[in-house]
């Protein structure tokens, strides 16, 4: 028999949930982009570090041109304050302006630090009613993660279409929506020797399903305890880093542990951790120690060595779709369309 207070617990529950904005109970459901077009409009965002010279930013407006795209940048894209590309309301408002233009088919951001700022800022009903693509990698996962979680808008971990093998996977996956299979190269053999680049690792042998969710560990880490992180649970867990010490990137995947967010990964995909040392004090844990301490322990399908990360060509991760990896091949392969 159901009392009293149980029943006005439940009534009270029941009634903080026909409350809740419409916003958090959207973000339950994915909501895919429209695929891109050559012609189309792309709005450069400049969300986090001032663009201090002009010339890396011209290159990446050339490398969408490259690909047929329009690059038109935010109002406040060279803005600077302090380190920042102007005050957080002035990055943000390019975000916002942009999903409220119709001319403008997607988003593309650049890194440094300062993106997670943003979140609070971002209006996410605009967002949901005006669905585009949001693209970019390293601080840019702030943005990433914290879109899809509050929206349910699936965004795009990937590089500036600026080689060939990077524009091949920005065309397949945004312009195509084709169901990639995303896999390092083969070994090739130059003078007689057999090269063995972008060499991948299995380390949990096996096959599984799941979303995709990920990007940059150290901003990812940065953001965890927030409402702007996409729900782990059944996802398959991509990662990379740049320039951080064997012992930050265990100090940064206990978090994660801590938290309770590895727990119910279905997959582990680790990308490159570039210039990462072990360090040179009186000994040091290796990258693959570390990564075995924390994710051996799951048992699930696992590999390292994917070409995702702060390298010249990049795989382009949709967050937010269904994916199967497969740790002994080296893959993972999208089960459905990023776009529509």
């Amino acid at each position: 028999m159901t009392t009293r207070r149980e029943f006005v617990a439940g009534g009270v529950a029941a009634g903080l949930l026909s409350l809740a904005p419409a916003s958090a109970k959207a973000a339950r459901e994915v909501l895919k982009p429209p695929r891109l077009h050559p012609g189309d409009r792309v709005g450069m965002i400049n969300p986090a570090r001032a663009a201090f010279r002009t010339e890396p930013v011209e290159i990446q407006a050339e490398s969408l041109e490259a690909v047929g795209l329009v690059p038109v940048k935010g109002e406040n894209f060279y803005r600077r304050r302090g380190y920042l590309a102007g005050t957080d309301a002035e990055r943000a408002a390019d975000i916002n302006t942009f999903f409220a233009d119709p001319s403008i088919k997607a988003l593309m951001g650049i890194g440094g630090w300062g993106s997670a700022r943003l979140l609070p800022h971002l209006d996410y009903d605009l967002i949901r009613a005006n669905p585009k693509a949001v693209i970019g990698f390293s601080d840019v996962t702030a943005l990433l993660n914290g879109i899809h979680a509050k929206s349910g808008l699936v965004t795009f971990h990937g590089p500036h279409p600026r080689v060939k093998a990077s524009a091949d996977y920005f065309r397949k996956v945004l312009f195509a929506g084709e169901l990639v299979s995303f896999r390092n190269p083969e070994e090739i053999e130059e003078d007689e020797l057999v090269q063995t680049r972008e060499r991948y690792a299995t380390m949990h042998s096996g096959k599984a399903q799941g979303r995709l969710v990920g990007g940059n560990l150290t901003v990812l880490s940065a953001i965890v305890g927030s409402p702007y992180v996409p729900d782990f649970d059944g996802a398959i867990l991509f990662l990379e880093d740049v320039r951080e010490a064997v012992y930050r990137i265990d100090r940064m995947l206990t978090q994660l542990e801590l938290a309770g967010l590895l727990d119910g990964l279905a997959g582990f995909v680790f990308g490159r951790c570039t210039d990462c040392e072990p360090g040179t004090s009186y000994g040091s844990l290796t990258l693959e120690e570390v990564l075995d301490d924390h994710i051996g322990r799951l048992a699930i399908p696992a590999y390292r060595g994917a070409m995702i990360g702060h390298i010249k060509q990049q795989f382009m991760i949709p967050l937010g779709v269904e994916a199967e990896i497969d740790a002994d091949a080296g893959t993972l392969r999208l089960l459905e369309p990023a776009v529509i």
